[in-house]
Protein backbone atom coordinates (compact mmCIF):
# COMPACT_ATOMS: atom_id res chain seq x y z
CA UNK A 1 0.00 0.00 0.00
CA UNK A 2 2.59 2.53 0.70
CA UNK A 3 4.67 1.31 -2.20
CA UNK A 4 1.49 2.50 -4.42
CA UNK A 5 0.92 5.48 -2.61
CA UNK A 6 5.12 7.24 -2.63
CA UNK A 7 4.60 5.65 -6.72
CA UNK A 8 1.43 7.55 -7.40
CA UNK A 9 2.87 10.25 -5.63
CA UNK A 10 5.91 10.14 -8.08
CA UNK A 11 4.19 10.40 -11.00
CA UNK A 12 1.75 13.01 -10.08
CA UNK A 13 4.92 15.13 -9.48
CA UNK A 14 6.75 14.13 -12.49
CA UNK A 15 3.16 15.17 -14.61
CA UNK A 16 3.31 18.72 -12.84
CA UNK A 17 7.00 19.10 -14.09
CA UNK A 18 6.44 18.22 -17.10
CA UNK A 19 3.34 20.28 -17.28
CA UNK A 20 5.28 22.93 -16.22
CA UNK A 21 8.19 22.91 -18.85
CA UNK A 22 5.35 22.46 -21.52
CA UNK A 23 4.24 25.90 -20.13
CA UNK A 24 7.73 27.39 -19.63
CA UNK A 25 8.22 26.87 -23.24
CA UNK A 26 5.53 27.37 -24.74
CA UNK A 27 5.32 31.02 -23.07
CA UNK A 28 8.17 31.70 -25.25
CA UNK A 29 6.56 30.55 -28.74
CA UNK A 30 5.18 33.84 -30.12
CA UNK A 31 4.84 34.85 -33.12
CA UNK A 32 6.02 37.69 -35.23
CA UNK A 33 3.53 40.19 -34.55
CA UNK A 34 3.29 39.88 -31.03
CA UNK A 35 7.46 39.51 -31.42
CA UNK A 36 7.49 42.82 -32.83
CA UNK A 37 5.35 44.23 -30.57
CA UNK A 38 7.37 43.14 -27.52
CA UNK A 39 10.71 44.56 -29.24
CA UNK A 40 9.47 48.39 -30.07
CA UNK A 41 8.33 48.67 -26.44
CA UNK A 42 12.02 47.65 -25.31
CA UNK A 43 13.92 50.76 -27.60
CA UNK A 44 13.28 54.06 -27.71
CA UNK A 45 12.53 56.45 -30.61
CA UNK A 46 15.90 58.22 -31.56
CA UNK A 47 14.41 61.75 -32.70
CA UNK A 48 14.33 63.00 -29.47
CA UNK A 49 10.64 63.13 -28.45
CA UNK A 50 11.64 60.37 -25.45
CA UNK A 51 8.46 58.08 -26.30
CA UNK A 52 8.57 54.35 -26.64
CA UNK A 53 9.57 53.10 -30.57
CA UNK A 54 6.05 51.77 -30.62
CA UNK A 55 4.40 54.21 -29.69
CA UNK A 56 5.98 57.57 -30.71
CA UNK A 57 3.46 59.42 -31.51
CA UNK A 58 5.43 62.54 -32.70
CA UNK A 59 3.84 64.19 -35.59
CA UNK A 60 6.03 64.03 -38.94
CA UNK A 61 8.67 61.84 -37.16
CA UNK A 62 11.78 61.36 -39.18
CA UNK A 63 13.04 58.26 -37.31
CA UNK A 64 10.04 56.01 -36.18
CA UNK A 65 8.90 54.44 -39.25
CA UNK A 66 12.42 53.58 -40.50
CA UNK A 67 13.59 51.97 -37.13
CA UNK A 68 10.01 50.14 -37.46
CA UNK A 69 10.95 48.75 -40.93
CA UNK A 70 14.66 48.03 -39.59
CA UNK A 71 13.29 45.77 -36.57
CA UNK A 72 10.92 44.06 -39.20
CA UNK A 73 13.46 43.48 -41.71
CA UNK A 74 15.63 41.81 -38.62
CA UNK A 75 12.43 39.82 -37.39
CA UNK A 76 12.14 38.48 -40.92
CA UNK A 77 15.51 38.22 -41.39
CA UNK A 78 15.80 35.31 -38.20
CA UNK A 79 17.52 37.67 -36.16
CA UNK A 80 17.38 36.42 -32.28
CA UNK A 81 16.18 39.73 -29.89
CA UNK A 82 20.01 40.61 -28.67
CA UNK A 83 21.25 40.32 -32.57
CA UNK A 84 18.49 43.11 -33.15
CA UNK A 85 19.73 45.11 -30.18
CA UNK A 86 22.93 44.89 -30.86
CA UNK A 87 22.52 46.28 -34.53
CA UNK A 88 20.13 48.67 -32.99
CA UNK A 89 23.28 50.23 -30.57
CA UNK A 90 25.55 50.08 -33.08
CA UNK A 91 23.69 52.12 -35.59
CA UNK A 92 22.36 54.22 -32.77
CA UNK A 93 24.37 53.91 -29.77
CA UNK A 94 22.87 52.53 -26.02
CA UNK A 95 20.28 55.48 -25.92
CA UNK A 96 17.73 53.39 -28.53
CA UNK A 97 17.91 50.71 -25.18
CA UNK A 98 14.64 51.61 -23.06
CA UNK A 99 16.36 49.76 -19.89
CA UNK A 100 19.98 49.47 -19.29
CA UNK A 101 21.38 46.24 -20.16
CA UNK A 102 22.23 43.66 -16.97
CA UNK A 103 25.68 43.94 -17.40
CA UNK A 104 28.89 45.59 -17.37
CA UNK A 105 28.85 49.12 -16.16
CA UNK A 106 25.10 49.27 -16.79
CA UNK A 107 24.12 47.41 -13.72
CA UNK A 108 25.32 49.97 -11.61
CA UNK A 109 22.29 51.70 -13.32
CA UNK A 110 19.57 48.76 -11.69
CA UNK A 111 21.77 48.77 -8.93
CA UNK A 112 22.77 52.65 -7.42
CA UNK A 113 19.06 53.11 -6.80
CA UNK A 114 18.43 50.25 -4.12
CA UNK A 115 21.63 50.70 -2.82
CA UNK A 116 20.57 54.94 -2.28
CA UNK A 117 17.78 53.94 -0.67
CA UNK A 118 19.47 51.19 1.69
CA UNK A 119 21.93 53.60 2.47
CA UNK A 120 19.60 56.40 3.22
CA UNK A 121 17.39 54.39 5.53
CA UNK A 122 20.60 53.08 7.59
CA UNK A 123 21.34 56.73 7.95
CA UNK A 124 18.21 57.57 8.83
CA UNK A 125 17.88 54.84 11.54
CA UNK A 126 21.86 55.68 13.00
CA UNK A 127 19.95 59.58 13.27
CA UNK A 128 17.16 58.81 15.38
CA UNK A 129 18.77 55.89 17.25
CA UNK A 130 21.47 58.86 18.32
CA UNK A 131 18.44 61.51 18.53
CA UNK A 132 17.03 58.87 21.13
CA UNK A 133 19.75 57.93 22.68
CA UNK A 134 21.05 61.35 23.42
CA UNK A 135 17.89 62.70 24.80
CA UNK A 136 17.34 59.75 27.00
CA UNK A 137 20.88 60.67 28.46
CA UNK A 138 19.79 64.24 29.05
CA UNK A 139 16.61 63.69 30.30
CA UNK A 140 18.03 61.54 33.01
CA UNK A 141 20.95 62.63 34.78
CA UNK A 142 22.88 60.63 37.51
CA UNK A 143 20.38 61.37 39.97
CA UNK A 144 23.77 61.08 42.48
CA UNK A 145 25.68 64.02 41.01
CA UNK A 146 22.96 66.73 41.56
CA UNK A 147 23.84 69.37 43.77
CA UNK A 148 20.97 69.17 46.88
CA UNK A 149 18.99 72.23 45.65
CA UNK A 150 18.69 70.46 42.55
CA UNK A 151 17.42 67.37 43.99
CA UNK A 152 14.92 69.14 46.22
CA UNK A 153 13.74 71.25 43.39
CA UNK A 154 13.14 67.84 41.01
CA UNK A 155 11.59 65.79 44.44
CA UNK A 156 8.91 68.97 44.61
CA UNK A 157 8.64 68.57 40.94
CA UNK A 158 7.69 65.07 41.07
CA UNK A 159 5.58 65.29 44.16
CA UNK A 160 3.36 67.89 42.14
CA UNK A 161 3.23 66.30 38.78
CA UNK A 162 2.73 62.84 39.94
CA UNK A 163 5.03 59.71 40.36
CA UNK A 164 6.06 59.28 36.51
CA UNK A 165 5.90 62.82 35.83
CA UNK A 166 9.75 63.72 35.11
Amino acid sequence: MKRESRFYLSRKLLQAGLLAVLVYFSLGATDAGSRYNNLNHRMMCTCGCAQILGECNHVGCPNSSGELNELRQGIADGQNDQQIFDSFVAKYGAVVLAAPTSHGFDLVAWIAPFAVFAAAALGTILLLRRWSISKTVAASPDFATLDPEERERREKIRQETGEGGF
